[in-house]
């Protein structure tokens, strides 16, 4: 029924008819994430090292209103040359996409969504949407939280976004029935650092045995994503204080800016860039490297439990 609506490259559909590993990838990170040439360098890359790592790679978009489950290197490097002027796509912005034929750069929430009707259950990115600073008031919840709550497709990150209210988040995802894992960390990563002063609802120090896990949900027929905390590397972390002090800036500057919304995210992460003199790219990049590399052997591993 869904199949005119989805694209599934070749080798992503050859991996997923044979049964074999295959790792969703977002967009929005090389669109509205990273600025060009380095949007491409980093989406080519982590293809490469799920390569690597024994999984087949499905950065996934939205094409001229196709659900793209793969793409060419040519179209990625077309949205990573077009950036900002191609739409962030979420689970509310799907239908008019497809129907206006529009090139959108999807977000955990929509890559989730792409995922699960491929038939794709594990997705690497570097830090998921949240709640945001403020939301009290505002209620500025992003939609990834609820599309974890429903969508069978566990996601690889290195925590929510450092720019989010942190234990708000946890929370919002304890009250969905939302599992948090740690990989080898009984504290929940904030995307630049390892620490956050905030625990993991389990901790987890090996593949198989989270792969284990996630079997054992969905067999279950428990509805509904797991959160993989996988911390930046401690060679590639950036020191707490100074992220700290460069996140408390960028959003004092978006306050007065007056940015909300879809906008707030990508331009909190480029001023932060721009404080940090280029050191929060480079720890980006890392993390997302390094999330990609557990994903594909997490869908390795799954892989096997699922012949």
């Amino acid at each position: 029924m869904l199949n005119h609506y989805l694209k599934i490259t070749p080798e992503v559909s050859e991996a997923l008819s044979k049964g074999q590993p295959v790792v969703a990838l977002e967009s929005t990170i090389i669109a509205h994430g990273m600025p060009y040439p380095k949007n491409v360098e980093t989406a080519l890359a982590v293809e490469s090292l799920v390569r690597k790592n024994g999984a087949t790679p499905a950065t996934i978009a939205i094409i001229d209103g196709q659900l793209c489950a793969g793409l060419s290197e040519k179209e990625i490097r077309h949205i990573g040359k077009l950036g900002k002027k191609v739409a962030k796509v979420s689970r509310r912005d799907i239908p008019f996409m497809i129907s206006k034929k529009i090139t959108g750069a999807t977000t955990v929430a929509s890559t989730m969504i792409i995922a699960e009707m491929a038939g794709i259950s594990i997705f690497a990115t570097g830090g998921i949407g949240g709640v945001h600073r403020g939301a009290e008031s505002s209620m500025d919840v992003s939609a990834d939280l609820q599309e974890l709550a429903h969508t069978n497709v566990a996601v690889v990150s290195a925590g929510a976004k450092a720019i989010l209210d942190l234990k708000l988040t946890l929370e919002y995802l304890e009250t969905f029935g939302v599992p948090v894992v740690g990989y080898k960390t009984d504290e929940f990563p904030a995307f630049y650092t390892r620490q956050s002063g905030l625990n993991v609802d389990y901790r987890v120090d090996n593949v198989t045995e989270l792969a284990e896990a996630l079997f054992t949900k969905w067999d279950l027929g428990l509805k509904g994503g797991v959160l993989i905390a996988n911390p930046i590397l401690k060679k590639d972390q950036m020191k707490f204080n100074s992220i700290s002090e460069a996140i408390e800036k960028a959003i004092q500057k978006a306050e007065q800016k007056g940015i909300k919304g879809k906008a707030i995210t990508p331009f909190l992460l480029g001023e932060i860039v721009k404080i940090t003199k280029g050191k929060s790219l480079d720890a980006n990049i890392q993390l997302v490297y390094n999330n990609a590399k557990l994903a594909a052997k997490l869908a390795v591993a799954l892989s096997k439990k699922n012949i």
